[in-house]
């Protein structure tokens, strides 16, 4: 059947493509046409079927048709008016046009059948088993079947026709004849001769039309239920209206008089007023339109809620700002101070175009609180908005109406909850803002914070000016690095260092305890904390400059302390230094204490990290090698940097020390900072490093009672640091004697209290000379 040759008259058809086991019908005028299809009908009643490129070809050669075509069984013939036939035909075979015998005056073609030329998987090359096969008609049924039940084009008496065929060949046949298709696809599927990829297509034709049905059905259905909603809405509408205008009932007034009448009497700027009123008008002509209403509804009440010229009055009593400062905080004198001076200026100069208050220090320091008490002591309404991880530029400035779910930016929506134009809005983290690709979110603090900008702040909601001069702000942070530098510039410092044990103690008592009890149900009398008890731990149990953790464990204390009345009965519990651990269980921290004993290339060093302030043990061996660096600890950049300096400057003193030329060629040094898988960083280890270092090489002991801190430069001389007041507690707790400290932190030095410098020798040094005649035992 292959090489099978047949010469039959040939019909081309104008965008339309006959298939195997297709039945159709087809309009013919053409008279080359009808005179092909009576010759078929004399010759047996086969004509060969093939589809044209472009349609408006009215006389085809083999050039203008395709190739591929089928063979078709000719069943019936109607004549119809103006020399037009209507032919109906069953499609029998595929097959492909050699060459025209002739144009005149019919097409006559040789054409040869097209058999189906592999029956086995593409990728595999394997045949199918009858299994297989058997298993493929089910399948390829099946979704023929789900197929049928969402599109009602195709008779459902075809499902009895599907169920009786079990050939797969047939079955690919039959259904891809009658699933409805363009016809450039049903020619794709006529010049496909390999079975198995004939399958592969229709199945996933099929699965694509079911999946486009099912989108089209809920797309119908969602339709449908927002065409009833809103049809019964307004029928609704329109029948209250009817009601109240048979009942004269002309006290009831609608939704848009109600919001003119608010209008009217809202102390707000002419500007204001008319937007409003605009706003109004619009409203009233889209009462019949939900979506539109409701959008314009959300922004009038928004408008008609903002405060835009209501006060409160400011209360001015420094007295009782101080004695509500002591309440609520232990400590902390200079930021008191400096709040107190703050607020006594602007009591004096009644002038709100006041600095920026931005509070920097450690988490758990108070900053939070410091802002809430000053809007206490003020008697104004307080806000707090968080910026940390705040990256969209429109959470400051708003969003456009024109997108879906537009609201208000957190500034004038604080304002807004805060219901008065001269709030308190606290503008906590703010050095963890981030930026992205939908703006920069700190240019748009700054015309928030800047006193010559935010009079006319822009909120893109709201599309009329925002008067934020009258705004108190403080800010808080827990470092200025990421702050960038004209925001930093519109804002006052006030840095709030870490806590000794000693405000810890007393805080724990005056504050947190209080609070603890209060809220797990407890009274004084029921649970006493002993001061020993609270040291520990402050000392053991935390590690932080403030005292949030601490907090934690005076309520885990508590919640423990709650069980034990309820289930043993008892009447009081007292916690301490002994039973804590019962409590608490075992300790969390401890104090790496200074060494027993001198020892060679052993140096204790002072850090600053974000809870506070440790100490730094800095090893140095030397070896016979070949002049290499080792540096291991996790050491960052700037504290790599600060070794290789100070071994620059050990090797250009090396003469005046009787150092050997050759030793540092001739020996690997090898510097390490215990405790390796904590990265370590920062310029403040110069010195320490350095003194380490000259001890190793030339073998003298380096004091166990001493601490230092400082950069040191090539030439030897000791640059400042910063964070001194938490190293030296760190050094206190350490049981260190005597701190080398750089000359240029003397004032520094003189400002930390008497609590944490008594009992330390603190000795200013301005070069290596000195740290080295201090440091090593002669």
């Amino acid at each position: 059947m292959e090489n099978e040759r047949i010469s039959l008259p040939v019909v081309a058809l104008r965008g339309m493509t006959i298939l195997p086991e297709m039945v159709a019908h087809f309009d013919v005028s053409r008279e080359k046409s009808l005179q092909a299809i009576d010759q078929a009908m004399t010759e047996g009643e086969k004509i060969f079927l093939t589809g044209q490129y472009e349609i408006e070809t009215e006389d085809p050669d083999v050039t203008d048709i395709h190739r591929i075509g089928c063979i078709a069984t000719i069943k019936q013939i109607v004549k119809l008016p103006k020399k037009i036939s209507r032919v109906l035909i069953s499609g029998e075979q595929r097959a492909e046009l050699i060459d025209l015998e002739f144009k005149e005056p019919y097409l006559r073609g040789m054409v040869a059948v097209r058999e189906d030329v592999d029956t086995s998987w593409e990728d595999t090359g394997a045949e199918q088993s009858p299994l297989n096969l058997e298993a493929m008609v089910q399948g390829l049924r099946d979704i023929f079947k789900e197929y049928m039940a969402k599109n009602p084009k195709i008779a459902k008496e075809f499902s009895d026709q599907i169920d009786q065929i079990t050939d797969l060949k047939k079955m690919v046949n039959v259904i891809n004849a009658n699933v409805p298709m363009s016809y450039p696809e049903y020619q794709e599927f006529l010049e496909e001769t390999n079975l198995m990829k004939r399958y592969d297509k229709l199945a996933y034709k099929l699965v694509n039309e079911i999946q486009v049905l099912n989108i089209k059905e809920e797309l119908q259905e969602k339709i449908k239920e927002r065409v009833d909603k809103n049809q019964r809405e307004y029928i609704l509408r329109e029948e209250l209206k009817l009601i109240r205008e048979e009942l004269g009932d002309e006290n009831q007034l609608s939704d848009a008089d109600e919001f003119q009448q608010k209008c009217d009497a809202l102390e707000a700027p002419d500007e204001v007023k008319e937007k409003i009123s605009k706003e109004i008008r619009r409203f009233r002509n889209s009462m019949n339109n939900p979506a539109e209403s409701g959008v314009i509804r959300t922004y009038i009440e928004t408008m008609l809620d903002m405060p835009w010229d209501h006060m409160c009055k400011e209360h001015k009593d420094i007295a009782y700002a101080k004695k509500i400062l002591d309440e609520d905080h232990y400590g902390l004198d200079k930021v008191k101070e400096r709040v107190l001076e703050f607020l006594a200026v602007r009591a004096l100069t009644k002038n709100t175009d006041a600095p920026i208050l931005c509070l920097v220090g450690p988490p758990g320091t108070g900053k939070t609180s410091i802002a809430k008490s000053l809007a206490h002591a003020l008697k104004k309404p307080y806000v707090r908005i968080s910026l940390g991880g705040v990256r969209d530029e429109a959470e400051i400035r708003g969003h456009r109406k024109t997108y879906v779910g537009a609201m208000p930016g957190r500034i004038a929506a604080a304002v807004k909850n805060a219901g008065v134009k001269n709030p308190l809005l606290l503008l906590d983290e703010i050095d963890k803002v981030s930026n992205d690709y939908k703006g920069d979110t700190f240019s748009a603090l700054l015309e928030v914070l800047d006193a010559e900008q935010n009079k006319n702040f822009r909120d893109h909601y709201l599309e009329v000016p925002l008067d934020l001069s009258e705004v108190l702000f403080v800010t808080t942070a827990n470092t200025l690095q990421t702050i960038p530098r004209p925001l930093l510039d519109r804002m006052e410092v006030i840095e709030i260092s870490s806590y000794t044990e000693n405000e810890k103690l007393h805080i724990a008592r005056e504050h947190l305890i209080p609070k603890q009890l209060k809220k797990h149900g407890l009274k004084e009398k029921q649970l006493s904390i002993s001061k020993k008890a609270l040291w520990k731990i402050a000392r053991n149990y935390t590690k932080e400059a403030g005292v949030r953790q601490m907090e934690r464990k005076i309520a885990d204390i508590c919640r423990k302390t709650a069980r034990e009345i309820l289930e043993d009965k008892k009447k009081a519990v007292r916690v301490t230094e002994r039973n804590l651990e019962h409590y608490l269980g075992r300790e969390l921290f401890s104090y790496q204490m200074k060494n027993d004993k001198d020892e060679v290339g052993i140096v204790r060093g002072l850090a600053w990290t974000s809870v506070g302030g440790d100490t730094l043990q800095i090893e140095v061996n030397v070896m016979p090698g070949e002049g290499e660096i080792l540096l291991t600890g996790q050491l960052g950049d700037v504290m790599k940097e600060s070794a290789r300096t100070g071994i620059s400057y050990i090797r250009s003193v090396s003469s005046e020390h009787k150092i050997d030329e050759k030793f540092f060629k001739e020996h690997d040094i090898h510097i390490h900072i215990p405790e390796g898988a904590v990265p370590k960083d920062g310029p403040s280890a110069g010195i320490t490093m350095a003194t380490a270092i000259f001890s190793a090489v030339t073998g003298k002991k380096v004091r166990a009672d001493l601490a230092m801190t400082g950069e040191i430069t090539l030439r030897g001389r000791v640059l400042p640091i910063g964070g001194l007041k938490e190293k030296l507690l760190a050094a206190k707790n350490a049981g260190i004697l005597t701190v080398l400290v750089p000359k240029e932190n003397k004032a520094d030095v003189e400002e930390i209290s008497t609590e944490i410098t008594k009992g330390l020798e603190i000795i200013p040094v301005s070069h290596m000379d000195e740290v080295l005649k201090l440091a090593l035992k002669r």
